[in-house]
């Protein structure tokens, strides 16, 4: 079995999920759920990839992991947006 903390993905995946903890409370509240989510559906993509005994299950879960990163791209991108756009009506 892989220990995902030795993998620089998952370090780079957990940085993520704890400075979008940290940055969410900026956030409209309905767009909480789904950045959230697909955060910690990243990192532990990441995780039970590491726990699989196949290299062919393991990559597979690093490619899902992958996926999920780059929704959340666009995710943070369309949340960025929103708030702006949240934050210009307040005035």
């Amino acid at each position: 079995m892989r220990d995902h903390k030795k993998l620089r993905a998952f370090e780079l995946a957990d940085h993520l999920a704890m400075m979008t903890y940290k940055q969410t409370a900026k956030l409209p509240k309905d767009e909480l759920f789904g950045l959230v989510s697909q955060v910690r559906r990243a990192a532990s993509n990441i995780v039970e990839g590491c726990s699989r005994s196949s290299t062919v299950e393991y990559i597979r879960f690093l490619e899902v992991a992958y996926g999920s990163a780059r929704e959340l791209e666009y995710q943070i991108s369309v949340a960025e947006r929103l708030y702006a756009e949240s934050a210009s009506n307040e005035w």
